[in-house]
């Protein structure tokens, strides 16, 4: 199988480059240093009381795994947001683009470059999750369904990263694009099933102003709800409520946004929620390389 040139040559110089040493060594740190304070809060409530507490190993797994997330969805645009911006402020975009490369092949390749520095992330700091097993509570399944998890917000925010680095010509622009259309995803979905939740409430108390405090605490978000599987946070949210011993979706769901009834997407909601993300990486991946793609020349018109 022929090797993508642009991964090639991407995986060279970070494997020989001491940025990723250091990312690396800087990523577990934090992740160690958070693992440690646990055990060492759970050993001094060992010491109080005399009773060890086996659900706070499984606390550790979810804390550990919370700040593994956040990190991963904000270190990937990083990484990604000047990949193709890059070779144009170097001037080699076009070079690569009078090569026998099509332009899918260069985003391609630069985005599993980037991929392949945060899955080797992901697996260093597996051993650190995995200390739940010793204690029970986590299932060889949820460290599956946690890793793809990840791969699929790395996936999302690293297509992000491209696609806004081809559109703009600027690295700086580009990051701060990518940052902000990441917040809008993440932080204007919850927004909106906040405000419609509070327009369903005042709605439901004007209309039963007799029984308004009953009332109100059937309005929900309605429809605006599903916009939340385009939501990585949410996804995550109820995955590992799922993984710490509440198992329904509906419960995560419906502390937010009022009680909503049973469905299809609510049953499947965290594979549901995964497969869109997955589909919006492709459309972020089909922008990027429009963007590049060199324009095609004017047809010359026929001469009579």
């Amino acid at each position: 199988m022929k090797l993508n040139p642009v991964y090639k040559r991407e995986t060279t110089v970070s494997a020989r480059s001491f940025r990723l040493a250091l990312i690396l060594v800087l990523f577990n740190a934090i992740l160690a240093l958070v693992a440690l304070l646990n055990m060492y809060s759970v050993l001094e409530r060992v010491k109080l009381t005399a009773e060890i507490q086996y659900s706070s190993f499984t606390n550790l797994y979810t804390f550990v795994a919370v700040v593994e997330f956040v990190m991963l969805m904000f270190i990937m645009p990083a990484l990604t947001a000047a990949s193709i911006s890059g070779e144009r402020e170097r001037q080699t975009l076009d070079l690569l683009l009078t090569t026998t490369m099509k332009p899918s092949e260069i985003v391609w390749g630069k985005l599993t470059s980037s991929f392949a520095t945060m899955f080797l992330m992901i697996m260093s700091s597996f051993p650190l999750l995995t200390v739940s097993f010793v204690y029970g509570g986590v299932m060889l399944y949820d460290v599956f369904l946690l890793l793809l998890c990840y791969l699929a917000v790395a996936l999302l925010c690293g297509s992000m990263g491209i696609c806004f680095s081809s559109v703009f010509k600027r690295s700086t622009i580009a990051t701060v694009v990518s940052y902000a259309v990441l917040v809008l995803i993440a932080a204007g979905t919850y927004a909106v099933n906040v405000f419609a939740l509070s327009i369903a409430r005042l709605n439901m108390n004007s209309t039963y102003a007799l029984s308004a405090s009953g009332m109100a605490d059937q309005a929900n978000s309605g429809d605006f709800l599903y916009l939340l599987l385009l939501n990585p946070v949410a996804t995550f949210y109820v995955m590992i409520n799922d993984q710490a011993g509440d198992n329904q979706v509906m419960k995560s769901l419906n502390s937010w946004f009022g009680p909503h009834p049973e469905s299809f997407i609510m049953e499947n909601w965290v594979v549901l929620s995964i497969f869109i993300q997955l589909v919006l990486a492709a459309v972020f991946l089909f922008i990027a390389i429009k963007a590049i793609s060199p324009a095609k020349g004017k047809k010359k018109r026929k001469i009579k």
